[in-house]
């Protein structure tokens, strides 16, 4: 095990991992379900699905993380019959054993998590069926080295925050995303700046500011022209 992780529990009871090199938390200290359900599930996914009449859609996460906001999208998906092809982007993968701790079978079905944890390994190296509904790959790489000749409907942007890691938040990392967004497409991410609404402004977005989750009061959810 990375002696640099730690397992902690957030303000709503929910678990997430301290990264003592980095000197952050994969998720808000107020609450790491919370947040991943307002910020990404319902600000992301259940918008874009409220807006667009369809049974397909395609996610980007960029800092996959815990998968924490993978298992919720997938849970939600399957129970609206929604087909899901999702892709994470994680140059640092947890090991199997410590997303087993996680405890985040607490908030979906047994066999949605006997079955990611079961293919995750597996979608470190392709793309793997976690069940009839949802694919799930797990590039793993830096952002700016990802390639990939689709564009999705929803990109999750949930890299650790600017001040622990800035250089995902400058513009060559925000462009490199942008490539990968359908026209239409909805960009979400728990944080909110000057600088991150000029650039996708620039970058053929419109900025919507949306109330933030626990401890936040705005986040920022883009729509792409």
């Amino acid at each position: 095990m990375n002696h640099e992780l730690k397992i902690v529990t957030t303000a709503d009871g929910s678990k997430t991992i301290y990264n003592a090199e980095v000197g952050e938390l994969y998720h808000s200290r107020n609450g790491a379900l919370q947040e991943s359900l307002h910020v990404f599930v319902n600000a992301g996914l259940n918008y874009f699905l409220d807006q667009n009449n369809t049974k397909e859609v395609s996610i980007l996460e960029v800092g996959f993380g815990t998968g924490l906001n993978f298992l919720l999208s997938a849970d939600a998906c399957t129970i609206n019959h929604i087909n899901l092809n999702y892709t994470g982007i994680e140059a640092y993968p947890l090991a199997a054993q410590m997303m087993g701790q996680t405890g985040y079978n607490d908030y979906i079905p047994a066999e949605l998590w006997a079955s990611y944890l079961k293919h995750y390994p597996g979608a470190l190296t392709g793309s793997v069926n976690i069940n009839n509904n949802c694919l799930l790959q797990i590039a793993n790489c830096k952002l700016l080295d990802f390639q990939s000749g689709r564009q999705y409907d929803i990109v999750y942007f949930d890299a650790f925050a600017a001040s622990r890691q800035p250089e995902m938040w400058e513009q060559q990392a925000i462009s490199h995303v942008e490539g990968f967004v359908k026209p239409g497409g909805v960009f979400v991410t728990y944080a909110i700046t000057g600088n991150l609404k000029r650039m996708l402004k620039a970058l053929g977005f419109s900025i919507q500011k949306v109330s933030g989750a626990a401890g936040k009061r705005e986040m920022l959810r883009a729509i792409k022209l």
